[in-house]
């Protein structure tokens, strides 16, 4: 790790002494990936059992069939598994060193025509594995599905993540 490497613990400590305060998680999420930022992905609730993200309807983020590309998609897939991560594991967030993204599955379902929002969830037995503590390195799954205006699905997204802890 670097010098300007943080580990989750110091990235989310101003959010985790006592309760977890999901409001401050989602606005340091939100710092978090710079280029999430720059492509306009909007971090919007982060909470135990849920994160959602959603992309904004914009002419850069859109492919030659002016739907939303795959790569905003993926991104803001990303994004929301990530903060679903942060999310389900609040309370153990000080114990968290990293969160490494290992493989990924997507399926595009519907053209995505318009905002798009992402809800991402991770699997709850794996959560409750990193809260109970005692330190290592854990195995995640997650999952995000993509839905248009109309809340119509139009892409779902699979994770398998590793996570260590001290």
């Amino acid at each position: 790790m670097t010098d300007t490497a943080l580990t989750f613990s110091a990235a989310f400590a101003a959010a985790v002494t006592g309760e977890p305060d999901y409001d401050k998680l989602r606005e340091i999420s939100s710092t978090l990936v710079p280029f999430g930022n720059h492509a306009g992905i909007e971090i919007t609730g982060i909470a135990p059992e849920r994160a959602v993200v959603e992309i904004p309807d914009e002419p850069h983020l859109r492919n030659h069939l002016n739907t939303v590309h795959a790569g905003a998609q993926f991104l803001a897939a990303d994004i929301a598994g990530a903060c679903a991560f942060v999310g389900a594991v609040a309370p153990a967030l000080s114990t968290v060193d990293m969160l490494v993204l290992r493989t990924a599955g997507s399926a595009f379902r519907k053209p995505a025509i318009g905002r798009i929002r992402a809800v991402a969830t991770v699997d709850e037995r794996d959560a409750r594995a990193i809260i109970a503590g005692g330190g290592g390195r854990f195995d995640l799954d997650g999952r995000a599905h993509l839905y248009d205006e109309k809340d119509v699905l139009v892409a779902k997204f699979t994770f398998e993540y590793v996570c260590t802890t001290s």
